[in-house]
């Protein structure tokens, strides 16, 4: 479905209604439309939200337990401009517990299914907004990507997924995971619509002292899909780490289409060994910054309060009912790692590395336009054999699209082929603030693929 192949409010929460049932890509359902404008780029067009945006009036509970009752009292800055555009909030989707997790098997309300198999997952953390969208119910949905978690969604859901550079859309509104690597993104079915909604999205926010005050261009009126001489790199230390025969195949078919439109193929690499610091650092970090973040979760301050004999029995009480086990085992990392004694051999270790990846990372860049790679190295796992350990114990093909995140660059995912009736796609990243250049290339890439606007729908 695309942006502008109307859709009524109504008709979206009907279907939305009708697929819960076999997706469980929800947590709430709005019954009724909100007041917003009758003009402008997004008029009328039905959105589906990320439930760690908050949303005046209506449940944000992160998909956590502490939060099942939290309902704020203002919109994110982000929803503010979806109803300026005219855009309809139609709903609040499942993601994993505070953002933490790539499965959406850690969620309050249960494992999304896939649409393409519903008894495979949909990816993680925003595994809910990616469902909505490669459903054909609703052409845009709005999540965050603190390490890949829409890029690896629209991966495994056969969808657009767009994480811009850090910075180019506010976060202010937004329940947090790592303030230093989260980034609000969204869901398309096709790289025009993907370029109208940054249009919308992004700009400067004085609630949010990291948003940019970088210019936010027309991006949907200045796409070209012209690849020649474009030069690509094509990131070989991933590809070559691929095992799946069908998907390296659709990659060099793609490259075969690439060279004919024109555009020059640079092969780039980075040394295995710093690729192999990705996973333990991302979760360093993450884990620190996580803990920091949601210290005020506590019954006391913020939350979901139990029973105690004392302030101290109260928040150890609720903290304890209110976090999954998983959540709880990320802040016991987390806190280890931000242990006076600790932090220099661990947190403060972390981010230097952090930098030394992200100057190694720059370098690929230097005589390229965008860094193509496979973004996942398999199939949408089966619900019952994933967890987010084997994540962990994966190669880093697995966790290459997180140095998006530590280095803030904008990178998107597109569908790429099929195996099996399920989806596999290509990972794009350019320089900060190149998103037009992304976008061109990205247009360039869905012309060769030919799966602009694909869903696979679904209804009970």
């Amino acid at each position: 479905m695309k942006i502008h192949e109307q859709k009524s409010f109504q008709e979206a929460r009907d279907q939305l209604k009708e697929s819960q049932a076999a997706l469980n890509a929800l947590v709430s359902i709005y019954e009724e439309k909100e007041p917003s404008k009758s003009e402008g780029k997004l008029a009328g067009v039905p959105v589906v939200l990320k439930d760690n945006i908050n949303t005046k009036g209506h449940l944000t509970t992160a998909s956590s337990k502490i939060l099942e009752n939290y309902v704020p009292v203002y919109d994110a800055t982000i929803v503010k401009k979806l109803k300026e555009a005219g855009a309809s909030i139609v709903a609040k989707a499942s993601m994993d517990e505070l953002g933490m997790g790539g499965t959406n098997r850690n969620a309050l309300t249960g494992p999304v299914h896939n649409p393409y198999d519903l008894d495979r997952i949909s990816g993680g953390s925003s595994g809910g907004c990616a469902v909505v969208v490669a459903s054909g119910i609703v052409p845009l949905s709005i999540g965050t990507d603190t390490g890949d978690s829409i890029r690896k969604p629209a991966a495994y859901t056969g969808v657009v997924g767009v994480k811009p550079t850090y910075g180019r859309i506010s976060r202010y509104g937004i329940i947090p995971y790592a303030s230093s690597l989260d980034t609000v993104g969204y869901f398309t079915t096709n790289v025009a619509d993907a370029a109208l909604a940054l249009e919308v999205l992004a700009g400067r926010d004085d609630h949010d002292m990291t948003s940019s005050y970088e210019e936010v261009l027309e991006y949907s009126q200045l796409l070209n899909a012209d690849l020649e001489g474009k030069r690509i790199g094509i990131f070989k230390t991933v590809n070559e780490e691929v095992k799946d025969p069908i998907i390296k195949a659709g990659f060099e078919q793609l490259e075969e289409k690439l060279r004919a439109k024109g555009a020059i193929l640079v092969e780039k690499r980075m040394p295995e060994q710093y690729m192999n610091l990705i996973a333990p650092v991302y979760r360093t970090i993450a884990n620190a910054e996580a803990t920091a973040n949601h210290s005020n979760l506590d019954g006391i301050r913020f939350g979901r309060r139990e029973n105690g004999e004392s302030v101290d029995a109260v928040m150890t009480n609720s903290r304890t009912a209110g976090f999954s086990s998983y959540v709880r085992a990320r802040f016991v990392i987390g806190s280890y790692s931000l242990f006076e004694e600790n932090q220099d051999k661990l947190f403060r270790k972390a981010q230097k590395i952090r930098r030394l990846l992200v100057r190694a990372y720059a370098d690929l860049f230097k005589d390229i336009d965008g860094l193509l790679a496979i973004a996942a190295p398999t199939l949408a796992p089966k619900i019952k054999e994933s967890s987010d350990l084997r994540f962990q114990e994966a190669s880093f093909a697995e966790d290459h699209m997180q140095l998006g995140n530590f280095s803030g660059y904008p990178s998107m995912t597109l569908p790429l082929g099929f195996e099996d009736g399920l989806p596999f796609a290509v990972n794009l990243t350019c320089r900060p603030f190149e998103e037009e250049t992304m976008f061109d290339l990205a247009d360039g890439i869905e012309e060769c693929t030919g799966l602009a606007g694909q869903v696979k729908e679904v209804r009970a």
